[in-house]
């Protein structure tokens, strides 16, 4: 599907992946409206979408208000026009063990990780489904199928996405709808929300490694906007072996992970300035423009191989059963 003069809906846009995604899908013509609750990064986002030569609408508004979310969706309509490709890609979430994190606390990264995702997804159908058209994208995690420790909050709205998504799915498949849902599952990435999620660890919170930049997340769902048949996108070599793993050795990587999850997810610097946004934005007190970025630059792998090959798995396949009939051969006329 073309987004040639599209109007496109991202939310998290202020930073992160969500402000990767909105540069990569600013082109001329598209008219890109950027949902988030900071000021800051929403006008740093607007002018990358602008400078781009795209038509950029900031809206300050929190997900978990589904009311405010829907409201939203009709003020977008009558200024942009009919949303073609919703983008839900806001979350937050707390770094802690389980017992660590208050019952509120769990309540909140449910509301914005997970309503936040049925919120948009309920308020984009309304819209898409009476006209037949549309694709929502679900920006999504290797850890919507494994649970690791220390991210318990976040991998329980992750899981519940991931559900939540595969029904909406059926159900749209039921009624031959043209409307299309896909979910893009990511690996660790150098984003902000390492210096901006509330943290109860020892040491600074990180990804776990390897790390890659957030622009690689960005091609990512760019193409799963425009080739939405696929159920899913899995980005990254680690997210594969990720999955792969909880398939089929899930025990084991249970005991890998308690012997090895905790110090992967921290850190060895001095711990940056606490902007914690659980309950409101990092950049809500004018702190700055947040950017893709994080505090990992110099450890973030600017480019990975496994999407390019996701994305074209059927001439992988072939190839690599070319290459295994050619060794066949070779080696039956060796002597």
């Amino acid at each position: 599907m073309s987004y040639r003069d599209k109007v496109i809906v991202i939310t998290g846009a202020s930073g992160g992946v969500g402000r990767a995604v909105s540069r990569e899908l600013a082109v001329p013509g598209h008219r890109i409206a950027l949902l988030a609750r900071g000021e800051d990064g929403l006008a740093g986002a607007a002018g990358d979408v602008r400078d781009r030569g795209a038509t950029p609408m900031p809206v300050t508004v929190d997900v978990a208000d589904h009311v405010a979310l829907s409201a939203t969706a009709d003020d977008i309509e009558r200024e942009l026009g009919p949303i073609d490709l919703w983008i839900n890609d806001a979350f937050s979430s707390v770094f802690a063990r389980s017992w660590q994190i208050d019952p509120d606390e769990y309540r909140r990264v449910t509301e914005v990780s997970y309503l936040g995702y049925v919120y948009g997804t309920l308020t984009a159908l309304a819209r898409m489904r009476p006209r037949n058209h549309g694709v929502i994208v679900q920006v999504g995690s290797a850890l919507a199928y494994r649970g690791i420790p220390l991210q318990s909050a976040y991998c329980a709205a992750k899981h519940a996405v991931q559900g939540f998504t595969e029904s909406v799915r059926c159900e749209l498949l039921h009624e031959h709808s043209k409307v299309r849902i896909t979910m893009v599952q990511l690996p660790g990435l150098n984003t902000p929300q390492f210096d901006w999620l509330t943290t109860r660890l020892p040491k600074p919170a990180r990804p776990v490694p390897p790390i890659y930049q957030p622009e690689i997340a960005a091609r990512a769902i760019a193409h799963a906007a425009h080739h939405p048949g696929r159920r899913e996108y899995w980005v990254g070599g680690p997210t594969v072996g990720t999955l792969i793993g909880d398939k089929f050795a899930p025990g084991l990587l249970d005991r890998y992970l308690a012997h090895s999850g905790f110090e992967a997810q921290q850190a060895e610097r001095a711990p940056a300035d606490s902007r914690p946004n659980l309950w409101r934005p990092a950049d809500s007190r004018h702190n700055g423009d947040p950017g893709a970025h994080g505090s990992f630059d110099r450890f973030a792998k600017p480019r990975s191989w496994q999407p390019v090959i996701s994305r074209h798995h059927g001439a992988a396949a072939g190839a690599l059963l070319a290459a295994a009939g050619l060794l066949w051969r070779w080696r039956r006329r060796s002597p």
